[in-house]
């Protein structure tokens, strides 16, 4: 028999290889074409300082441009900058610039990021870009000009202003922006976070797909997504409230991109300006430029004749309307292309949060932003479409997906697993439960897909719960929202804020409210409080810290921060971190045959069938059945572990192991952890603690399904997460009355294990056997015995004892996870442990033993780190 799993990860790991050559070839390819842009025909070339904010650094910028002069003498020629948008470059301007040029100078550059100009720049800002702008005039000897700002050269023109207000005769906004509260979502925050999401999106098509250059001069480019990303339209409501000279505002009326909504509140907050609201779009400059040229000759040459208003000069009943502050329920909502833009944005973002997303969009509605039915749609039919995916993910590709990513990053083989068991017996109530029931969807939709349920059958159930809850979670936010905006008198100044409160308050109400609706919520977050209160429960993180802490005070009092791996000198570093599990009981066989469990150490780099071939000649050369247990060659707190009790199972596990494994006799009765010592200048060791090792298990009542048990048992449903991972297909079972179902079979407590104090075992029999199997291990000292025995009796009386695992200076005694330990007591046991490796290993120093430097532990524990951890 063959294994088809080696030519698949071969398969893979070509097509990974040939990926990564073709974008390693791209670069290179771009890097040689990466030289300033040629200017165009009729450009000229002006090279400036560049600029990071309002900063002048290091460095030189290209700046391209177009300079049509009329034929008239420098004096008697106004000078027009006309400053595109994004993305574009002054082509916007290519049949605007000469009908201007017959009366005007008129400079048309190319903004640094675009065009002929540099596009590696420090800051690709509309305020970065007026500075860039005020550099060109100096360069040209220009002291005032009119702007024209088009589109998001509006900000730049704008910017140009508040830096130097004495250099600008006027502004002309042409399809220009503005003021923040009007641009797409309204808030500078949001806003940025979707160009933070749009820049990511283009610089990570730009960098990792094989384009070989083509993607670098589009449209959508990574400057255009910068120049969105650094530029902050918040400051520019302040520079129009103060804005002094002449203005003209041209918009069109369906202007799909600025909607015209922001034009007449730039004209409001400008009393002087002048507004021509056209019949077009956003695209009249260039589709249209001789509707354009004659307005903006006759703007010029009315400022220049002193026929426009200035500040001074507005009417005061213009000047009164804006000094009123802006209302922010003034704002329109979305329609048009804003709508579609918006919709297309809440659909997306369904595939990273459906809930937090139709959150968010509620708040939309609260403002006025969107329609009800336009954001519920948007969030519907971005549900729909991102579940569908997993349902056909399953459908399609099955478990192997569960490997890849992105589905590893949402959902675990056990959580489907899990789904499908009660998918089975619940089937349509189940998909429409998950719908109200965070958590379970993507398992349960990914199950549907996986164990091939009619499309039609999921869909109806699947589209039910969804009409009933999205709905429901946008309207309830929308109420809400809209209860909380009345009141916040500055709603825009913290709309961000206000968003993450919101979606702070849902998530309390998802991670703790919903859960108190059902017995099995009730239970988790009980399971989570005594977790917490129990210091056994805690993570390492939070438990080791004093041990760590006093360890150094060791080291630092003993001058060697790594005396301890002299504590152990027959195993590599003490037995701290990376010691052979088969090397040291093949090391005590030796010592004392017939006393540990016969193991066999497994290869991974042999070819599977020769694996299997050795185990199965191992197991019958030892006289074993099955069940027998796998482990790791090398690891900890039951990484790994396993009982095999199925031939194909066995071979399943052999056929994939990625790292030296065991298989070793599975030995049967009581499991004890024995922890002795051994000071070297003493003849006899001691136990000095014995760990009962209990598994975990439940009792049937032939009503009660194993998931019920589990929850309802007060020590199981600590555990209660790890265990339905693990027994994901048999939740639904229900055992018969008095049948007992063991749920951790290993003695570890990270599985669940029940650890209690047995100290009242301890006899001079057992002492001197353990004893007798330490001094057969020469150079061994100070560890744990993990040890097999029929019964109680037998460990007091130190007979029939069958060593699993030995382990060095970093076991335990674990008899201080009895759960009557208190904490107080533990630490003092592991200091007074650590103490005692200390000691025996300055001892054994004494003696001639060698003390690892600090280096190689670092270089042991960072191997460890990399080590793939399976449990």
């Amino acid at each position: 028999m063959t294994d088809p799993s080696p030519p698949r990860r071969h398969w893979r790991r070509w097509v990974l290889l040939v990926y990564i050559l073709l974008v390693g070839v791209s670069h290179l390819v771009r890097a040689r074409r990466r030289v300033e842009p040629t200017p165009r025909e009729g450009e000229t070339v002006q090279l400036v300082q560049p600029v990071r904010g309002d900063a002048v650094v290091d460095g030189v910028v290209q700046l391209a441009f177009r300079d049509d002069h009329p034929p008239l003498p420098d004096s008697a020629r106004p000078v027009v900058v006309l400053a595109h948008g994004s993305p574009g470059d002054n082509g916007a301007f290519w049949r605007l610039a000469p009908a201007l040029g017959e009366r005007f100078r008129v400079i048309a550059p190319d903004l640094p990021g675009f065009g002929a100009s540099s596009h590696r720049i420090p800051d690709y800002s509309f305020r970065a870009h007026a500075r860039y702008l005020l550099e060109l005039l100096d360069s040209l000897g220009i002291e005032r000009a009119h702007l024209v700002g088009f589109s998001m050269g509006g900000g730049v023109v704008l910017n140009m202003y508040d830096l130097a207000p004495e250099r600008v005769s006027s502004v002309v906004l042409l399809s220009a922006i503005g003021v923040q509260e009007l641009e797409l979502m309204g808030d500078y925050q949001l806003n940025h976070a979707v160009h933070g999401l749009q820049l990511a999106g283009l610089w990570l098509l730009r960098e990792a797909t094989p384009h070989m250059g083509l993607l670098d001069d589009g449209g959508l480019s990574y400057e255009y997504a910068r120049n969105f990303f650094d530029s902050d339209q918040r400051p520019l409501r302040h520079i129009l409230e103060r804005f002094r000279p002449p203005m003209l505002i041209i918009h069109g009326d369906k202007d799909p991109l600025v909607p015209p909504p922001a034009a007449v509140e730039h004209h409001r907050i400008v009393p002087q300006s002048e507004l021509r609201m056209l019949d077009g779009n956003h695209f009249m400059t260039f589709l249209q430029p001789d509707r354009i040229a004659p307005l903006l000759t006759d703007w010029v040459e009315r400022v220049e004749a002193g026929q426009a208003l200035t500040r001074t000069q507005a009417p005061p009943d213009r000047v009164a309307r804006a000094e009123v502050p802006f209302d922010p329920r003034s704002v329109p909502p979305a329609e048009g292309f804003s709508l579609a833009v918006l919709m297309v944005l809440i659909a997306g973002a369904t595939l990273v949060s459906e809930d937090l997303t139709a959150i968010g969009t509620g708040l939309m509605v609260a403002r006025g932003t969107i329609p009800f039915w336009w954001g519920t749609a948007a969030c519907f039919f971005g549900i729909t479409l991102g579940d569908m995916m997993l349902f056909f993910a399953g459908r399609w590709i099955g478990r192997p997906a569960l490997r890849l990513a992105p589905f590893r990053w949402f959902v675990s083989e056990g959580e489907v697993e899990r789904s499908s068991a009660w998918f089975r017996k619940r089937g349509g109530a189940f998909v429409l439960a998950s719908r109200f029931t965070p958590g379970t969807r993507t398992a349960t939709y990914f199950a549907s897909g996986m164990l091939h349920t009619s499309f039609w059958w999921f869909a109806f159930y699947f589209i039910v719960a969804g009409v009933l809850w999205t709905p429901l979670l946008v309207g309830l936010s929308a109420a809400f929202g809209a209860q909380m905006a009345d009141r916040l008198v500055y709603f825009e100044e913290h709309a961000l804020a206000f968003l993450l409160v919101m979606a702070l308050v849902v998530l309390v109400v998802l991670k703790l409210g919903v859960p108190m609706l059902t017995h099995r919520g009730r239970r988790l977050l009980r399971a989570r409080w005594w977790r917490m209160r129990r210091w056994e429960c805690w993570p390492p993180v939070v438990f080791y810290p004093p041990v760590v802490a006093y360890v150094l005070g060791l080291g630092l009092r003993h001058r060697s921060l790594t005396l301890f791996t002299a504590a152990n000198p027959a195993m590599p570093l003490g037995g701290f971190v990376g010691e052979s599990k088969s090397t040291i009981l093949a090391a005590l066989d030796r010592g004392a045959p017939g006393t540990v469990a016969a193991t066999l150490a497994v290869d991974p780099r042999d070819p599977p069938d020769r694996r299997v071939a050795a185990v199965r000649a191992f197991m019958e050369e030892r006289g074993l059945t099955l069940p027998v247990v796998v482990k790791p060659d090398v690891g900890e707190r039951g990484r790994g572990v396993c009982i095999v009790r199925e031939p194909a199972a066995l071979e399943k596990a052999l056929r994939s192991i990625e790292e030296l494994t065991l298989v070793q006799e599975y030995v049967g009765g009581h499991e004890y952890g024995v922890f002795y010592y051994r000071r070297p200048e003493e003849p006899h060791g001691r136990v000095c603690s014995i760990t009962d090792k209990r598994p975990l298990a439940v009792t049937g009542d032939g009503h009660r399904s194993l998931e019920r048990l589990i929850l309802d048992d007060p020590r199981a449903v600590l555990s209660a997460r790890q265990l339905f991972r693990r027994l994901a297909s048999r939740l639904v079972e229900i055992p018969a009355a008095g049948e007992e179902v063991v749920l951790v079979e290993i003695g570890t407590h990270a599985r669940g294990a029940r650890f209690v104090n047995g100290w009242a075992l301890r006899s001079e029999a057992l002492e001197r056997a353990v004893d007798h199997l330490a001094q057969g291990y020469s150079g061994f000292h100070f560890g744990r015995f993990d040890l097999r025995v029929p019964d109680e009796a037998a460990l007091r009386d130190g007979r029939d004892l069958r060593v699993i695992e030995l382990n060095g200076v970093t076991s335990e005694a674990t008899h201080i996870y009895d759960p009557d330990t208190p904490l107080r007591e533990a630490y003092r046991t592991l200091f007074a442990q650590w103490r005692l490796a200390f000691e025996i290993g300055a001892a054994n120093r004494a003696r001639g033993a060698p003390v690892a430097s600090l280096g190689e532990l670092m270089v042991a524990l960072f191997h460890r780190v990399r080590r793939p951890s399976r449990g």
